[in-house]
């Protein structure tokens, strides 16, 4: 590993980033929800959120409000996961 200084790690660099939707599917999935629950704590139809986990739709900032609202999270989680992808596993 490539040291910086004196037992000192320089952090490994990201391999992968999240999408939106796959940060939806994972958020929906380590609350154990469905679909189907996520649409009712959401307001969004379960057929919006299938479309919005498999990347079909844009998330737009109405969405991100009532998914972040039902996951109890910051909408910016859901908007911006390349930012955002170490807090999803705290938000979950």
């Amino acid at each position: 590993m490539p040291k910086n200084r004196e037992n000192e790690f320089v952090p490994a660099k990201k391999h992968a980033s999240l999408t939106t939707g796959e940060v939806i599917r994972m958020l929906r999935e380590l609350k154990g929800w469905t679909q189907e629950e996520l649409a009712n704590r959401s307001g969004i139809t379960a057929t919006n959120i299938s479309s919005l986990e498999n990347g079909r739709v844009e998330i737009g900032k109405k969405r991100a409000e009532q998914l972040a609202a039902a996951f109890k999270i910051h909408p910016a989680i859901i908007m911006f996961p390349e930012y955002e992808e170490g807090t999803v596993l705290k938000a979950a």
